[in-house]
């Protein structure tokens, strides 16, 4: 799956991803291979990156989640 994380100030992260978490206005999801198409808004909070063997956290500052044929577009209002 792709995933892109844009705030106003810059691209945060671009690049390929086994799962997702982010931090959904009704409680956290996780996001994997062939969800179904979302659009959501974000809570402040945590987006768990997982890459295979690696994880990435990137604390956020709301914004909202597109998940739609394996892409996932983040767009956050900022990150702390």
């Amino acid at each position: 799956m792709k995933l892109t994380i844009i705030t106003p100030d810059k691209p945060v992260f671009d690049g390929e991803v086994t799962s997702v978490t982010v931090p959904g206005a009704a409680g956290s999801f996780e996001v994997l291979e062939n969800h179904a198409p979302i659009v959501s808004t974000l809570e402040d909070g945590k987006v768990i990156i997982r890459t295979g063997k690696s994880e990435e956290v990137i604390t956020i500052i709301g914004g909202v989640v597109e998940v739609i044929e394996n892409k996932i577009t983040v767009l956050a209002e900022g990150i702390v």
